[in-house]
């Protein structure tokens, strides 16, 4: 639509009543100038996430950009509130909800816990993570792989971001380096 409206607008032969033009006009121009706000709000998250320490290391592990490390910073505060990388993926909601009966154990969907906002942004990360972890032959590629012929996509991109909420955890409260194997 971006690329094929201006051309639409500016051909007279194509029937579009006056009144039409004149909409669609002012809707691309609302649109190109949110792209420009959009664009240079990416920037100052760019600058904001190359100026902390915190935000730059988390960004070495591969799914977490610039808006995904800000939005973690922000969102967590003290990562020391949580035990271990376990207690962080639970209650970002990236865990099985589990319930028993008969002694048995089972487990059910994720629990959706937290905020929505930062799990959708690591499970975006691990599905483009997925894309190109297929052609690698390593140790976490193999283990995605698996996962996902045995569950799916989805649950292993869930899997994924499950995993790397808990490499995240680690390098925050260690302040380590990401490490990958």
């Amino acid at each position: 639509m971006r690329s094929q409206l201006p051309g639409i607008l500016e051909d007279a032969e194509n029937e579009l009543p006056a009144i039409a033009r004149e909409v669609f006009a002012s809707q691309y121009e609302r649109l190109c100038n949110l792209d420009r706000k959009i664009g240079e709000y990416d920037k100052r998250i760019e600058a904001l996430a190359q100026a902390d320490a915190d935000a730059k290391r988390l960004m070495a592990l591969e799914g977490v950009g610039p808006i995904t490390a800000t939005a973690l910073i922000a969102t967590v505060g003290d990562i020391s509130t949580f035990k271990n990388g376990r207690q962080f993926t639970a209650w970002l909601g990236l865990v099985p909800r589990q319930w028993s009966t008969g002694g048995r154990s089972r487990h059910g969907r994720i629990t959706k816990r937290a905020d929505v906002y930062l799990r959708t942004l690591l499970i975006h990360g691990a599905r483009a993570v997925m894309r190109y972890l297929m052609n690698k032959d390593d140790r976490k590629s193999q283990w995605v792989k698996a996962v996902r012929e045995r569950r799916g996509f989805n649950k292993a991109a869930v899997a994924l971001a499950a995993k790397h909420a808990r490499i995240l955890w680690a390098m925050l409260a260690k302040r380590s380096e990401y490490r990958p194997a």
